[in-house]
């Protein structure tokens, strides 16, 4: 993966952790204001090619700082190679996944109707291996 992706994939996993959280989605006039009120600045464009992973890579680490200030997680994680997400990171897309296999479970059972409940435990089970969750996580 090009270290443009790499930073992509970072920003848009910060992006779905804040919607995890139960809140709505950041918008670009709110991540700029954040970064103005510490003194940086940081263009649409620039913005949208960091969150796609085209263009120029942005190596500028007080950017890069004052974006992990903003997702309030340490900075490491946005200078750093080394692809460890921080423990707040992790576990809010952990309980995504659950999340997401639930919902999956909760359709299946509605689409197919007077299913056995072994078949449903497979299904789950099937679920839980692909996307590395550990249970079936809170009911939806």
């Amino acid at each position: 993966m090009s270290p443009q992706l790499e930073l992509a994939r970072k920003l848009n996993l910060l992006l779905d952790v804040v919607v995890a959280e139960g809140n709505t989605p950041y918008t670009y006039r709110q991540i700029e204001a954040g970064l103005k009120e510490r003194g940086l600045t940081l263009s649409r464009a620039r913005w949208a090619y960091m969150i796609t992973g085209e263009g120029p890579l942005v190596t500028d680490a007080a950017l890069l700082t004052g974006i992990a200030e903003f997702f309030r997680i340490p900075p490491e994680y946005m200078l750093g190679s080394d692809g460890d997400l921080p423990d707040r990171v992790d576990a809010q897309l952990a309980f995504v996944k659950s999340l997401r296999v639930a919902r999956v479970v909760n359709f299946a059972a509605r689409m197919l109707g007077d299913v056995s409940p072994e078949t449903l435990r497979s299904i789950t089970e099937l679920l839980q291996n692909e996307t590395g969750a550990t249970d079936s996580g809170p009911p939806v």
